[in-house]
């Protein structure tokens, strides 16, 4: 299954470069492309889009203010040099942001993210009963069990790793990838190169932070757009 794909941005190289990465993805096919909303509306009105990447900032109506009068909008990934409009891009639903110039690595998880959904489009996978949701690490001369239920976050200390719990703060000697992987993607999120926190936990993000009880834990700009989509996507309420 293909999926049907419009590029609207005004900027002419931004075009091409995702012109050049459509054309690498076996289930991506162009329907068009436009340098401004308006000219793509007639296509939209008229043909089975699926997915649309779309700038935000451009002449006469941007890109938030064209998905906005959509009245059954496709797939959204924004592509944009302003990252200060992620939450709002989260608000309207989009499958993803892209912060300009973004890696065809980047490019390829978006729409993979935009693959699923169309093929599962609600979904939700249960985890399976028979997966471990704990593992053992050696502190203080002991093997000390820690549950994924009881983990507020994960922080690197050079040769060391502390992971925080609710009870107390545990620091073993471990690097920050072998404790990574043991942890599900489903329910944690790396922050920065230094932090890892449980989705659960988080109560609040605060500009670059993420609050959670009494700590603050940063949000590199390398990690925003992917926190920000494991975290509001389908989940943020609004009027």
């Amino acid at each position: 299954m293909k999926l049907r794909c419009l590029i609207i941005d005004d900027e002419p190289l931004a075009r091409k470069g995702l012109k050049e990465y459509i054309h690498d993805v076996d289930f991506l096919e162009l329907a068009g492309e436009f340098d401004n909303p308006l000219r793509a509306s007639e296509v939209l009105m008229n043909q089975q889009i699926d997915l649309l990447f779309l700038d935000i900032q451009m002449p006469r109506m941007t890109g938030m203010e064209f998905l906005k009068s959509l009245s059954h909008p496709p797939m959204v990934i924004f592509t944009t040099a302003y990252p200060q409009y992620a939450v709002e891009g989260f608000e309207l639903n989009a499958i993803d942001y892209l912060l300009k110039p973004f890696s065809f690595e980047r490019f390829w998880k978006a729409v993979l993210r935009a693959r699923s959904q169309k093929e599962q489009p609600v979904s939700v996978q249960a985890p399976s009963s028979t997966e471990p949701d704990y593992f053992f690490i050696k502190c203080d001369n002991k093997l000390v069990k820690i549950s994924y239920d009881e983990i507020l976050f994960v922080e690197a200390l050079q040769n060391y790793v502390a992971v925080h719990t609710v009870e107390k703060k545990y620091i073993t000697y471990l690097t920050f990838r072998s404790i990574e992987e043991h942890l599900p993607a489903s329910r944690f999120i790396r922050t920065h190169k230094s932090f890892i926190v449980s989705a659960a936990r988080v109560e609040s993000i605060e500009g670059n932070d993420i609050r959670i009880g009494r700590h603050q834990i940063p949000i590199s700009r390398s990690e925003r757009e992917n926190v920000l989509q494991q975290l509001l996507q389908n989940r943020l309420l609004k009027r």
